[in-house]
């Protein structure tokens, strides 16, 4: 995308993020509710592809690999393992309007992970909008009447490792000095090793049920379209978290689960209740204000930079 301006090529990649986001949610849910695919085995599916992806990038001239050592991507593979997996059991184990609703905790979380670990700061009205992001999922997820106790479990520690993991991704960036790309080539395939090892402790290799079980055509193309799809949301997460931030990212991500959760009413049955509706407004107004305020905070940073002889 480099003979398009900078703010065409930030355009492009959230879109290409938001087709991808929504595509991958609900074939992932359909593998995982019709099929009755492995969730682990699935995730190493989608690394592997991911790394192959990579490699035909580089070996296109898309970008060029940058020596690192195993132990600064380390953390970074271990929270990819943890963020991947835990999202894809809260998917698995929750409706779909639970599943995306928990995710817009990842933003109040990763505005205080910044705030204690890396000592940013943020104004006052800025925290405010966090109570009706925060307050809108306690809503839903508690008039919600397929709540299960274990998917409220893993969406909880899927936002907590999300969020660390979404926090890393630009901090690794500037410190190691590489792109999307080059990250990712090296920690795809790390992450891919670690779950080789972790599968055959909690799921069937062979026979039914198995990653390599008597799997029809049909779903073994739609396991690997899932992750082709999921090669395009990693590599678009670490574009715009690269190019804007953590938090910005976070926001934009939130505007996807309004399409997500109409597709899961439509597609899956999903009940949805008033109250549970209500959640949603919540949120959804915790958003929008969040986004007016930063908005307005980035417009009165130029302009003081304008002003400046």
């Amino acid at each position: 995308m480099g003979w398009l301006p900078a703010q065409g090529r930030l355009a492009a990649g959230l879109l290409v993020n938001l087709a991808a986001s929504i595509c991958i949610v609900f074939l992932n849910k359909w593998l995982y509710v019709r099929l009755g695919f492995p969730n682990l085995s699935l995730t190493l599916v989608h690394f592997a592809i991911t790394w192959l992806g990579l490699y035909l990038c580089q070996a296109l001239g898309a970008f060029s690999p940058k020596s690192l050592q195993p132990s600064q991507v380390l953390p970074l593979a271990l929270s990819f393992c943890g963020f991947v997996v835990f999202t894809n059991l809260s998917l698995q184990s929750n409706t779909i309007g639970t599943y995306q609703l928990a995710k817009a905790m990842t933003t109040p979380v990763i505005v205080l992970i910044q705030s204690l670990a890396y000592g940013k700061t943020f104004p006052l009205r800025i925290k405010l909008t966090l109570v009706p992001i925060t307050l809108g999922v306690f809503l839903n997820s508690y008039y919600d009447v397929k709540f299960s106790v274990l998917g409220m479990v893993f969406a909880t520690l899927g936002v907590l490792v999300t969020s660390l993991y979404q926090v890393w991704v630009g901090a690794k960036q500037h410190e190691l000095q590489v792109n999307s790309m080059q990250l990712l080539y090296y920690q795809a395939p790390m992450s891919s090793a670690m779950l080789l090892f972790i599968i055959p402790f909690f799921e069937p290799v062979f026979g039914e049920g198995g990653i390599f079980g008597p799997w029809t055509l049909s779903a073994v193309m739609m396991v690997l379209l899932s992750g082709i799809i999921a090669f395009m949301v990693n590599l678009s997460i670490y574009w715009i978290i690269g190019n804007t931030s953590p938090v910005t990212y976070n926001m934009f991500g939130h505007f996807k689960f309004c399409i997500t959760l109409l597709g899961g009413c439509l597609l899956f049955k999903d009940p949805l209740s008033v109250n549970q509706g209500l959640g949603i407004l919540c949120t959804l107004f915790g958003i929008l204000a969040y986004t007016h305020f930063k908005l307005s905070e980035q417009e009165s940073s130029k302009s003081k930079l304008m002003q400046r002889p």
